[in-house]
């Protein structure tokens, strides 16, 4: 609109940081924009305004992401808090139920389990149910989508049940879930062992597409669920077993022992939970009441079948005279715990073991959510250096002195980026699926994604080693790391770059700033040396060299414009310093010998007609010129420099003089 004002800087920004702050659904976003064209806004403000809310939307998906991942921790915590102090098995599956609707967002999530003396299933447990008869309904082995999740222990799912083929549709079956008003279900299994025991479900009354993330959930608390209805049987055969052997004595004293023994364990890890005890330390305590030596092995790159087959069958294994009980969550495996020397296992002392791999998964899961956790706080301050360069140092001095980092010694600036290697619908260069639609394109964008995490994770346990700072930033990540004294910063960006490659398994491409002598004295120089960082990042990939690590030092002339010190001097010393000097002790003329030279076309015939020498005195110059810079110094790339070079020492000479 003509007579329109430009926005002031940062104005772009300010309405979408108004929407985060309220937690605005993602509509809104598109109104500053509106507004923006109904007012006349040129186009560079309607670009600045749209790259503002791209920003923001990322902003919002990641605040999402993170509070949906706590939530989805909490409840698995809360469950398995439930598990360990276990009363009443039906307030524990119903809280699994309440939990599990609630995390997925559905109307409606249910529980069947399996009755054998019946031969059919029926509704154990119902959360978000308006229907009685849907609430009573029992249904024959094999019917229904419920049918199919037990006959192949396997998770399915149906955006509209009515219209799904694969399952056995009955008048039964059917009539409930009309009642109910039910049209997108997920069903899981409930596994003990190898056998199906039930299905827990999460349902809408409308059609929705469940994610691959939400099915790994519904699974997560299946298989607490599991535990729970074991674990309830489990109690139920102990007492069994204690009415009969109340007719001996002996066995009675035996059988109080190992309940003793069971007892004690539990109170122990409990202890071991509450007071943050490690892995080492539950396999000492279970050491010392099985009476043998316990150790936990990680998992390696190739899967032990002895462990694997305890995971299966979710009991300890024997193998020899050895037990394994495998320490897996989530259909991850982090190891075994081994109790050696055993070939006797009493089943109440294998159920002991197998409660300490559970609780040793627990806690190797809240020890990485430590260490997330860290590094969120490492990326944040990293985040507060470049965005906001007024910070008092002091606060920024004492943050960093908690995450053992010394700010006020000299640190380099990293920008690193990675690079796919034949992901789903992508190039080389990684920028296929960021357009719109398109199931080539959601492929590319989720394998870009998951190279971003990776690399942001690389990053970041690097940078705990090195005692720095990483956080995740333009597609890539950002590090702060120490100068060391015998390592240059193009050599830190090198080592870097071969690191997160290796970390990451990819092309991974670091640029590096010049060294800042003190971050937390001039926050503002952590910004102005990300900048360069990113600079000489975008200079590699541009010359075809992904996967190394550089400087502006490295890029020669180039270094000039990338490097925001334009350190001349720096750049005539490296090109010719060797001449210059030699020049200088010898009192000699090989400087103007090359202007002479590169003036003449390169010519010696020439070049001596300009000096008035003999041509043989030009060619001794030119060869102890060679001798001194090396043999490419009059090829393309290297006159390029050296010509470069001879004109800014002219000129700082004319300057000095």
């Amino acid at each position: 609109m003509p007579g329109s004002q430009p926005r002031p800087a940062g104005a772009a920004e300010a309405p979408y940081l108004e929407l985060l702050s309220r937690g605005a659904p993602v509509e809104e976003y598109e109104q500053p924009l509106q507004r923006a064209r109904a007012d006349g806004a040129g186009p560079e403000e309607l670009a600045a305004l749209e790259r503002g809310k791209l920003l923001a939307l990322r902003v919002r998906t990641e605040l999402e992401g993170r509070r949906r991942r706590e939530a989805e921790l909490s409840a698995l915590f809360e469950t398995a808090h439930d598990l360990a102090g276990l009363r009443d098995l039906d307030a524990v599956l119903q809280a699994i139920v309440q939990r599990a609707r609630s995390l997925l967002g559905t109307e409606c999530a249910y529980m069947t389990l399996n009755d054998p003396e019946a031969g059919d299933t029926y509704m154990r447990v119902t959360d978000g149910s308006v229907s009685a008869r849907f609430q009573q309904l029992r249904l024959g082995m094999g019917e229904g989508l419920g049918g199919l999740v037990a006959q192949t222990a396997r998770p399915y799912v149906t955006d509209s049940y009515f219209d799904d083929p694969r399952f056995e549709h009955t008048r039964t079956i059917d009539s409930g879930v009309r009642d109910e008003g039910l049209v997108a279900i997920l069903g899981v299994p409930l596994m003990t062992g190898s056998s199906v025991i039930g299905v827990l479900f999460a349902a809408d009354r409308r059609a929705r597409v469940f994610e691959r993330q939400q099915i790994a959930l519904l699974a997560s608390f299946a298989a607490h669920a599991a535990v729970a209805i074991d674990s309830a049987n489990l109690l139920s055969e102990t007492r069994s077993a204690l009415a009969e052997l109340e007719t001996a004595h002996g066995v009675i004293g035996d059988r109080s022992a190992v309940i003793e023994r069971a007892s004690e364990v539990h109170d122990r890890l409990t202890e071991l939970v509450l007071r943050g005890g490690g892995v080492r330390d539950v396999a000492d305590a279970v050491a010392e009441v099985l009476s043998g030596a316990v150790e936990f092995t990680e998992a390696g790159a190739s899967p032990d079948p002895v462990v694997e087959r305890s995971r299966a069958a979710g009991r300890a294994v024997r193998h020899g005279d050895d037990w394994v009980a495998a320490v897996s969550a989530g259909g991850e495996l982090f190891g075994a715990l081994v109790l050696h020397g055993h070939p006797e296992l009493d089943p109440v002392d294998q159920r002991t073991l197998e409660r300490a791999a559970m609780v040793t998964s627990l806690l190797l899961i809240a020890r990485r959510s430590a260490g997330e956790a860290e590094q969120r706080v490492r990326g944040e301050l990293l985040d507060d250096l470049l965005d906001a360069p007024d910070r008092d140092p002091s606060l920024l001095r004492e943050r960093a002195a908690r995450l053992t980092a010394d700010l006020d010694a000299p640190h380099v600036v990293l920008a690193a980026r990675v690079e796919s290697d034949g992901g789903p619908g992508e190039g080389a260069g990684g920028a296929a699926g960021d357009g719109a639609g398109g199931a080539a394109g959601g492929g590319a964008a989720a394998w870009q994604t998951a190279d971003r995490q990776r690399l942001w994770s690389a990053a970041s346990h690097l940078a705990a080693t090195r005692h720095g700072l990483a956080a995740a930033r333009d597609g890539g990540a950002v590090l702060l790391l120490p100068a060391g004294p015998e390592e240059s910063a193009a050599e830190t960006a090198r080592q870097a770059a071969k690191q997160l490659g290796t970390a990451v398994r990819g092309t991974v491409t670091v640029g590096a700033s010049a060294p800042v002598p003190a971050p937390v004295a001039r926050p503002g120089a952590v910004a102005t040396a990300y900048a360069e960082a990113r600079r000489c990042l975008e200079a590699l990939l541009l010359l075809g060299r992904a996967g190394q690590g550089a400087t502006a030092e490295d890029f020669g002339f180039l270094g000039l414009l990338l490097a925001d010190s334009r350190d001349v001097a720096s750049f005539v010393r490296r090109t010719i310093g060797p001449v210059t000097d030699y020049d200088a002790r010898r009192g000699t003329e090989l400087v103007r010998t090359m202007e002479a030279y590169f003036a003449c076309g390169m010519s010696p015939a020439r070049t001596k007609d300009e000096l008035h020498v003999h041509v043989n005195t030009v060619a001794q110059r030119l060869e102890r010129v060679g001798r001194l810079l090396g043999a490419g110094w009059h090829s393309p790339s290297g006159a390029l420099e050296v010509q470069l070079a001879l004109r800014l020492h002219r000129l700082a000479g004319a300057i000095d003089g």
